[in-house]
């Protein structure tokens, strides 16, 4: 049979599936392309920490590093990481969490993918809350699914969820809901009652619910955000997925893990042989000493981005053309600018007038198309700054 009579070789002008071929640049890498290069750039467009990565963390890695652990893991990271996530786990939510459900993943991202790549089929739904990061869009529809959007609305309350609208998304081609609690952008946290409301709906359907807990941490209200780890039990169709990235300034180390039901655990072991094998071993060393001997630099973080959230969000709240609500989690604001009606030209304007790089609503899902991203995970000299820049564009 020739490849021009067969419809699964017939792809895109570059050759490639022509699904991904015609995924959308991201928008806010297209702002931050925008600025690269120009002089005194005061950059708040992407989702990262200010700081670098704390000493005694690196100081392990090193060490890994001088004893020659630089070959293949297991697929499910090394033994003593696992243990050391099961007993952080546990002592965050006071309950057993079993290291038999954990597999440590390369990076928050790599663990969103494998749960599409073992869950989604060509034309099943995931039922995602939005505006959310754009990543966890896209995995859904590399994979042929389709995202449906149960959108927050922003009130006088802040952000909110209408979780009978979201229920009556689902139908017999639904495989997930997937919920990303903190919230990027908005800060929004989904309460345990309303967690819990998720968990009974998809017991009774029979459907997976996926939660991106990354910004867990990241709470300026609470402790600790409410969690899935809370309210399931081991065997219940839940996933539940954390970075190193934000809590312990990790970034640039691409390490993740995800909570998953034990009988999971020998599918997802062989995805992970065929996506990446592995995560670095010295790596993961580091992230053992991130869980062990961290907590006083999350507290410190939190309190730091704290300070930066109420300074910036006073500061958007006395410019006329914004609103703008104070993000329990995370460590974004998320502002509606009156008048806008397209995110992505007026923060590559906003970048050119001001120098304050920030990212268009537009990049987050059709319904944050009004609203601008600001990460304010810096300090507050930079913020104080960005602010009377933006305050010129903005009053």
């Amino acid at each position: 049979m020739a490849n021009n009579d067969i419809p699964s070789l017939v792809a895109g002008p570059a050759g490639a599936r022509r699904l991904v071929e015609d995924i959308a640049v991201s928008k806010i890498r297209e702002v931050g392309n925008a600025g690269m290069g120009m002089d005194d750039i005061i950059a708040l467009w992407y989702g990262e920490p200010d700081q670098p990565t704390p000493e005694f963390i690196c100081q392990a890695a090193a060490d890994s590093l001088a004893r020659g652990e630089t070959f293949y893991t297991e697929n499910f990271g090394i033994t003593p990481l696992r243990e050391a996530i099961a007993d952080y786990m546990t002592g965050l939510y006071q309950r057993p969490v079993e290291v038999e459900r954990i597999a440590v993943t390369a990076s928050g991202m790599s663990a969103t993918n494998l749960m599409q790549q073992v869950l989604t089929d060509p034309g099943d739904n995931i039922i995602v809350t939005a505006p959310i990061w754009p990543n966890l869009i896209e995995a859904v529809r590399i994979m042929g699914g389709e995202p449906r959007f149960a959108w927050l609305r922003f009130g006088n309350q802040g952000w909110n969820l209408d979780l009978e609208a979201l229920f009556a998304m689902v139908d017999g081609r639904t495989r997930a809901i997937l919920i990303n609690s903190p919230s990027n952008p908005t800060g929004w946290v989904m309460s345990h009652e309303d967690l819990q409301t998720v968990l009974d709906f998809c017991r009774q359907r029979g459907i997976w619910l996926l939660s991106d807990e990354v910004y867990a941490r990241m709470t300026y209200e609470v402790p600790i955000a409410p969690s899935l780890i809370d309210l399931a039990e081991p065997e219940d169709r839940v996933v539940v997925v954390n970075s190193f990235s934000k809590s312990w300034c990790m970034t640039g180390w691409r390490l993740g893990w995800l909570t998953a039901p034990v009988s999971l655990m020998p599918t997802l072991e062989k995805m992970i042989e065929f996506h990446y094998s592995c995560p670095a071993h010295f790596s993961q060393v580091a992230g053992i000493t991130a869980v062990r001997d961290g907590e006083e630099f999350v507290r410190e973080t939190v309190a730091r981005y704290r300070q930066a959230r109420d300074l910036v969000i006073d500061r958007l709240q006395q410019m006329p053309r914004i609103r703008v609500h104070r993000p329990a989690g995370a460590f974004y604001a998320f502002f509606a600018v009156d008048g806008m009606t397209d995110s992505l030209a007026m923060c590559k304007d906003v970048l050119h007038q001001t120098k304050v790089g920030l990212a268009p609503g537009a990049a987050f899902g059709s319904e944050g198309e009004g609203y601008i991203r600001l990460c304010f995970a810096s300090t507050l000299e930079r913020l104080e700054v960005a602010m009377d820049r933006l305050e010129k564009v903005f009053s």
